[in-house]
């Protein structure tokens, strides 16, 4: 008897774990940007081989958690642009899609590109300094691989679909968002918000978590106000526009929501390294944001509000 009740108890133990296991994880978020921030990608650049291995990565984990090539056939959708003197940079997007038959989708984006050597920024960072990027924006994509893990592996069906794009060449002027929104995959008509993650792995509880676009859409007041994750305070911001990919999604007509855990002394530089990480505080971050995406699956509609800032940038 004490063999099968220890037998029904280690069954129940581990049916638990297994059942749990697609919550963030701090520890899978270390292994994510510990990977992504790795001397071994070179910090990441655009048009450089870190950046290409990194989205190849994103591809990779794309597929395994099961989500369907977000481009047609592929995984990737590839772009060039011009930056000053420097002429057909190329760059790609990683696009992955969970398709639940629904009549609209919710975008989840983070850049994957960092500074890399600096190569390209004409002089304005050290040349040849490797920029590991760990916050700058591994831990984003860490969180977009945690969110996709959670809506594919959480064992219910949405009422929306979900497209989970890692942008390229944020860092030289949001050009993968910016191509993206100029080339969607589906319809920007179809999309009920967008939700942007930047810089979330360095979560300081003095200033709390930063999320803006709280004034993009009627609903979003309603949306967050239950919304609480103890050990993450957080404040809010009306603008949708910003200097990351949602805000051209923002500009497309798209509500936007960006979470972001706030400047540091090792922006763009050298030091944004993995062992300033809080992995921990990310996955409280990210355990708060899929609670703003549920609230938000309430709603049929979201209604996009245009802010008085945008108007007067139209003129």
């Amino acid at each position: 008897m004490k063999y099968l009740l220890f037998l029904i108890t280690a069954t129940t133990v581990c049916t638990g774990a297994y059942a749990q296991d697609y919550q963030p994880s701090a520890s899978r978020i270390q292994k994510t940007v510990t990977y992504l921030a790795s001397e071994k990608l070179k910090g990441r650049g655009t048009a450089e081989k870190g950046g290409i291995k990194a989205s190849s990565y994103v591809a990779k984990q794309f597929k395994s958690l099961g989500l369907k090539p977000g481009n047609g056939d592929s995984y990737f959708q590839a772009f060039s642009f011009d930056r000053k003197e420097h002429k057909n940079i190329p760059s790609r997007n990683v696009i992955g899609y969970l398709d639940n038959g629904a009549a609209k989708t919710i975008v989840i984006g983070a850049h994957y590109d960092h500074l890399g050597t600096a190569a390209l920024f004409d002089g304005k960072y050290p040349v040849g300094q490797i920029h590991n990027g760990a916050d700058d924006n591994a831990s984003g994509v860490a969180g977009l691989l945690e969110l996709a893990r959670y809506f594919t592996e959480n064992g219910q069906k949405e009422p929306f679909n979900f497209l989970f794009i890692s942008f390229g060449g944020e860092e030289l002027g949001l050009q993968g968002s910016k191509y993206f929104t100029a080339n969607p995959t589906i319809p920007l008509t179809s999309m009920h918000f967008m939700l942007n993650m930047d810089m979330i792995g360095r979560y300081n509880e003095e200033r709390g978590l930063g999320i803006g676009g709280y004034g993009t859409a009627q609903e979003w007041p309603a949306i967050f106000k239950d919304a609480q994750e103890p050990g993450i305070k957080y404040f809010t911001d009306g603008s949708g526009k910003g200097a990351s990919d949602h805000h051209n999604f923002y500009m497309h007509d798209v509500p936007v929501i960006f979470l972001h855990t706030g400047p540091h002394d090792d922006y763009h530089k050298p030091t944004d390294d993995v062992e300033k990480l809080k992995a921990k505080e990310e996955a409280l971050v990210l355990k708060l944001g899929i609670q703003l995406i549920t609230n938000a699956m309430k709603y049929t509609d979201i209604h996009y509000v245009e802010n008085e800032k945008k108007v007067e940038d139209k003129k």
